[in-house]
């Protein structure tokens, strides 16, 4: 049974950055595609990036093109999230989830962003908190 936690989060100043990790045991991550999720107090759980088994990767909301990388070392078994020049509105906690699944495209990574379900294992989440 695949295990993931996610560690990193914290309180930082805008404009700041946080890496955040998501070590998976139980399991070698090698054939999961994964993905970063967030959600903020009274909405929605959205996709923030993906990344396929074999390292494509894409970021999926608007707002974080250019500040987030979502990037995966399969010796550690391990996904990471980069954030920088971190806002305000990134604060949410952050989730990761991976689908045992194969081929992703730069297009179907987009799709998968979009379907929480499609996932099969989740972490607990950490805190990510934006604030001067």
């Amino acid at each position: 049974q695949l295990q993931l936690v996610e560690s990193g989060g914290g309180l930082v100043q805008p404009g700041g950055s946080l890496r955040l990790s998501c070590a998976a045991s139980g399991s070698t991550l090698d054939r999961y595609a994964v993905g970063w999720f967030r959600q903020a107090p009274g909405k929605e759980r959205e996709g923030v990036s993906c990344i396929s088994s074999s390292g494509d990767s894409r970021n999926c909301v608007d707002s974080v093109k250019g500040r987030f990388a979502i990037s995966r070392d399969n010796a550690k078994n391990t996904v990471y999230l980069q954030m920088n020049s971190l806002k305000p509105e990134d604060t949410a906690v952050y989730y990761c989830a991976a689908a045992m699944r194969l081929g992703d495209t730069f297009s179907s990574l987009l799709r998968l962003c979009t379907a929480p379900g499609a996932f099969d294992y989740w972490g607990q989440g950490t805190q990510v908190t934006v604030s001067s």
